[in-house]
């Protein structure tokens, strides 16, 4: 039996996007220790999505004909 692949869903693209953010900044900080900030903005994001349920990027992704998911 085959299977399909379906698209990547919005919830996939927003782990994807954040974890690479995550570790592109932790990189680049071992450079110059102010791209943490960008590491605590992408964390607290995160935080903030689970207790409010909404994420800006979604709204991006929604827009660009992402499915929910």
């Amino acid at each position: 039996m085959t299977s399909r692949k379906q698209p990547w869903t919005q919830h996939q693209w927003i782990r994807l996007i954040a974890g690479s953010l995550v570790l592109v900044s932790l990189s680049l900080s071992l450079s110059h220790p102010s791209w943490l900030w960008v590491t605590a903005f992408v964390g607290l994001n995160l935080l903030q999505s689970a207790f409010t349920n909404w994420c800006p990027f979604i709204v991006l992704l929604t827009k660009m004909g992402v499915r929910e998911g």
